[in-house]
């Protein structure tokens, strides 16, 4: 007997009513339904009995490639009442779907994301014909709502017209696979029928291959050599099915399509309508009785209007807002499109969305094997006293709180719900040696499922937290994207977590990474940190580290080839890459006899960059700084400064010199050298150099700032409080444009023969 090819639009109740009633009348021998087929030997698991919605995560890694993918079910899944309602008419169910982990997933986390965007014009054309918004409100008009009557024949004829043109590479090696399936389930079935549950775009293909003359059983893929992976149940929730929350499958508003699944249109209608009106006042807002029956009474008329037996899920919501939103919307209505809410939609419409939606978050059933990580993290947590909700403040400085903090930071880079640090130190020499956490038990507002579904998923990293936090770490550096901040960040968080030595293969990524990037201020932002943590860090226990001095050196070398190729005259000091050299220096200083740094290599580049005058004036400043730490006791910082003396850009080459050897500058006769430059220039060039220098004498903190100021009353002779000089009642700008304005007005006066 031939197969029977039903076509359905994932998550569709329509589509589920008709499987259902087609295994129904035909009591098949087999059912096959569109599905990873290595998960074919855990469907007893999957149908232990479950609180819906449920999916199936599916987790991948290998050298080259990462993946996470999930199949999701709800009540109303025509794939889900295909296993069920097989398994209860005593037929063979099996998936037939090439496992998640597949290549030909590689471009989508959901194994039921729609095709409609292969087939978005014959869509459109099919929305203007019927004049709806789009495939959503197509769908409730054709099948959702209308008469149940010859249903199947209708999504034959609609899915033949929307299989538009040959599918891509990916969905033909689907559905020949697919297809040996249904050859071979055909061919055991023997007179008895056999029925296929897929989506509605791949049920041409199938009937098409399904005349092949091959029959035997197809093999289930393997996992690749070197890779692992799995499959595992997590719970899910109804949010997650949302296409308003970026769900990218099956039908938008869970929680009213699960009504109009138990009980129909018009009572999915009523329930809809009072579950928005509930939600709004919760919320205060003021809705009356007479809000309420002009919002069904206009329902009632709109679906009369656009010819549907019952109100569709977009009469409620447009009546809704003719009732209830009086002012005039900037933001279209949201079921007038697809995707997530806009930001500034009207709030009223953002509860009406939610309740759409629901709120409810499936459970798995207690018997439901579960990833070495979910048992490994119960017993870190129970062992530090992690497990109860409530807050924690631990002492870095003692071992269990040391420990105690690797294990909620572990957490914290798996993105498990539940568990936020408030405070605690922020950089590898951060003084801070406690912190304070806050743990809830229901795992971030998703109720515990919330918590159980993310250890779950996080179970395709690693078996124990450690190693699930280290390849969750590794899977932030990309060497092809070298964002420095992201890898600074990803280095603390390993010695946060008490990873202090990165496997080869990361470390290897993290020096192509520093070693691509293109920008000398957060390159030194991350040579900085890293310094920081190699010389400072007992406490994390990443002092002297192998892997963060590899990275000091990749840092420094990348900081030097970069630095001689910046030029551009007088551009104003830019503060990251005065950063950068200073790190660099703290790295030679610092590091010199321990880590693979050439200070004579990065000395000779400092001294080319001094004496460019292609070089911008801050990086000069700091060069000469650079070589002033550093270099021979024979450097003559009084030439240098005084061949700095443009007024044009002396701050910016004293905020370079200031930024690298502001100790040397205090303890040499500079200062004097400054003081007759500055006090020699006339009125109008001061304050064009007033800027700059300002900025450039902020690197001496306010206890330098005084000493510096005392020098300069010594200087002149004058007996007074140098604190004071550093506390005036305006700005220096504004008191050098009073004077300037007041020679101004004094010339004035004398030209006009008034003084």
């Amino acid at each position: 007997m031939a197969a029977t090819f039903l076509g359905v639009r994932h998550h569709s109740p329509a589509c589920a009513r008709l499987v259902a009633s087609v295994i129904a009348a035909q009591r098949p021998a087999y059912v096959l339904v569109e599905g990873p087929a290595d998960v074919n030997d855990r469907l007893d698991e999957l149908l232990l009995g479950h609180e819906l919605p449920v999916a199936v995560f599916t987790s991948y890694r290998d050298g080259e490639r990462a993946h996470a993918s999930w199949t999701p079910f709800c009540g109303y899944s025509p794939e889900w009442v295909a296993l069920t309602e097989g398994r209860r008419c005593g037929a063979q169910v099996r998936f037939i779907d090439l496992p998640a982990w597949h290549p030909a997933f590689a471009d989508r986390s959901n194994r039921y994301a729609d095709a409609e965007r292969r087939y978005a014009d014959v869509v459109d054309r099919l929305c203007r014909v019927f004049a709806v918004d789009n495939v959503d409100v197509l769908w409730d008009h054709l099948f959702e709502i209308a008469p149940v009557d010859r249903i199947e024949e209708r999504l034959a004829a609609y899915f033949d017209l929307v299989r538009d043109g040959p599918a891509g590479e990916d969905d033909a090696a689907r559905e020949a696979y697919m297809a040996r399936w249904v050859r071979a389930a055909v061919a055991a079935a023997g007179d008895r029928p056999v029925v296929v549950v897929t989506g509605g775009f791949h049920r041409p293909a199938l009937i098409r291959l399904a005349g092949l003359s091959t029959v035997d059983w197809p093999d289930v893929p393997r996992l690749p050599e070197g890779a692992v992976g799995g499959s595992y149940l997590v719970p899910y929730s109804f949010r997650r099915l949302d296409a308003f929350d970026g769900y990218q499958s099956g039908m938008p508003s869970p929680g009213y399509y699960q009504r109009l699944w138990e009980s129909g249109p018009a009572a999915a209608a009523d329930g809809l309508t009072g579950s928005v009106v509930a939600r709004l006042r919760r919320r205060k807002q003021v809705v009356s009785t007479a809000d309420l029956i002009a919002a069904r009474a206009m329902a009632g008329g709109l679906a009369r209007l656009r010819g549907h037996p019952a109100p569709a899920r977009t009469d409620v919501l447009d009546g809704l807002v003719c009732a209830l939103v009086t002012e005039a919307l900037d933001i279209p209505l949201p079921w007038a499109a697809r995707g997530r809410l806009p930001a500034g939609t009207h709030p009223a419409v953002v509860e009406m969305v939610a309740a759409l939606s629901g709120d409810k978050v499936g459970r798995l059933h207690p018997d439901t094997p579960l990833p070495g990580l979910v048992h490994d993290v119960a017993a870190e947590l129970d062992r530090y006293g992690l497990a109860a909700a409530g807050t924690r403040t631990l002492d870095l400085t003692d071992d269990t709180g040391l420990a105690a903090s690797r294990v909620l930071h572990r957490l914290r880079v798996l993105h498990i719900p539940g568990v936020r640090r408030d405070t605690g130190p922020a950089t590898g020499s951060d003084p801070v040696l406690a912190e304070s956490w806050t743990l809830t038990e229901a795992g971030g507002g998703a109720g515990a499922g919330g918590r159980l579904a993310a250890l779950i998923e996080a179970g395709g990293y690693g078996a124990t937290l450690l190693d699930a936090a280290s390849a969750a770490l590794a899977d932030r550096i990309d060497p092809a994207v070298p964002d420095v901040g992201r890898l600074a960040g990803v280095l603390f968080d390993a010695a946060l977590c008490g990873i202090t030595e990165l496997s080869g293969r990361v470390l290897a990524d993290l020096l192509r990474a520093v070693g691509a990037v293109g920008e000398l201020g957060p390159l030194g932002t991350v040579l900085a940190t890293v310094l920081g943590l190699w010389r400072h860090d007992r406490l994390f226990g990443t002092r002297h580290s192998a892997t963060l001095g590899a990275v000091i050196t990749a840092a420094v070398g990348r900081v030097l080839w970069l630095a001689e190729g910046v030029r551009g005259g007088a551009a104003p000091a830019d503060l990251g890459r005065l950063g950068a050299i200073v790190a660099t220096r703290d790295a030679i200083v610092h590091c010199g006899r321990t880590v693979d740094v050439d200070a004579e290599a990065a000395l000779a580049v400092m001294r080319r960059l001094s004496g460019d005058p292609a070089v911008p004036p801050d990086l000069r400043g700091a060069a000469f700084g650079f070589g002033w730490s550093l270099g021979p006791s024979n450097v003559d910082p009084v030439r240098a400064v005084r061949g700095a003396a443009d007024p044009q850009t002396l701050g910016d080459w004293l905020a370079g010199l200031f930024a690298v050897a502001r100790e040397e500058v205090l303890a040499a006769p500079v200062l004097g050298v400054l003081d007759e430059l500055v006090g020699a220039l006339p009125e109008h060039a001061f304050l064009v150099a007033l800027p700059a220098l300002r900025q450039a004498f902020a690197f001496f903190p306010p206890r330098e700032r005084e000493r510096i100021a005392r020098h300069l009353l010594a200087r002149r002779g004058l007996v007074g409080s140098a604190r004071s000089l550093l506390r005036l009642a305006a700005t220096p700008e504004l008191l050098a444009e009073a004077r300037a304005l007041e020679a101004r007005v004094d010339e004035l006066l004398v030209r006009e023969g008034l003084v």
